[in-house]
């Protein structure tokens, strides 16, 4: 994981990929936290997040590795994953659902994170996840997900040996930079302090900047509420719009292999 790159809501992602696809596996899970552990001098987060169909393409003859990819997929920008509607469209919206629940919360995160104006809606979607992972973790166990994932070194060499050229590094940077990312993120329950302290971490680490933790755990908690009402209907519209791009997908897939 490049320096001061941040990944806010891993727990989600693991949640929802396996919402998608209807089981869980470490390559399921590591391909849904993929995207955000490329990003790097080499790949910025446009391209990490646009790899999708690439992996399941090189992927497709295994089963476990195209899990991986699936699980990619799940995360992305495009094709359409869930940051996509998270970030950059929401129906009804001006861009994703977590930069619109953030739009009331700018003013106070511009306090709460000690920074210019215009960072706050950026910053206050940020916010946002991190209140949908907190009610996200409270589901599940899924840090231990994570856990057990990030421990299955087996897997993790061999993505880093077949990878490698695509993400623009060398093998054993790509194993370390996958082995290392846990280290980043919440891998346990998740509380408001224990994500305010992560985003503490990774916000002097990328813009040099000290936010008020206890603030910004409150912000959380404002976050986690503002998004009760409708955040089951923004994952299953997600979920059902990345299951036809998995659809379409592999239709396209087949339908290339007839014509060879």
């Amino acid at each position: 994981m490049a320096r001061g790159e941040i990944a806010i809501y891993p727990q989600t992602h693991v949640y929802f990929a396996e919402m998608v696809l209807g089981r869980t596996s470490d390559a399921i899970t590591l391909g849904s936290l993929f995207p955000d552990m490329v990003i790097s001098s080499k790949l910025n987060h446009a391209r990490a997040h646009s790899m999708g169909q690439e992996l399941f393409y090189l992927l497709r003859d295994n089963q476990e590795l195209a899990d991986f990819a699936r699980g990619a997929i799940s995360h992305g920008i495009s094709p359409c994953g869930l940051d996509y509607f998270g970030d950059e469209k929401y129906p009804g919206y001006e861009r994703g659902y977590c930069f619109e629940k953030g739009r009331a919360l700018v003013a106070e995160t511009i306090e709460a994170c000690n920074i210019p104006p215009q960072m706050g809606w950026w910053k206050a979607h940020n916010i946002v996840e991190m209140g949908i992972e907190l009610r996200v973790s409270a589901l599940d166990t899924y840090g231990r997900t994570i856990r057990r994932a990030f421990n299955n070194q087996e897997l993790i060499d061999k993505l880093g040996d077949i990878l490698a050229g695509l993400t623009g590094n060398d093998a054993r940077h790509l194993k370390s930079r996958i082995s290392g990312f846990s280290g980043y993120i919440e891998v346990f329950r998740a509380t408001p302090q224990s994500l305010a302290n992560k985003y503490r971490i990774q916000m002097f680490a990328r813009h040099r900047i000290n936010i008020n933790t206890a603030k910004v755990a409150r912000l959380i908690e404002a976050a986690a509420e503002r998004v009760e009402d409708d955040l089951e209907h923004f994952f299953l519209f997600a979920n059902n719009k990345v299951l036809l791009e998995l659809t379409n997908l592999e239709r396209q897939i087949i339908n290339n292999s007839f014509r060879r």
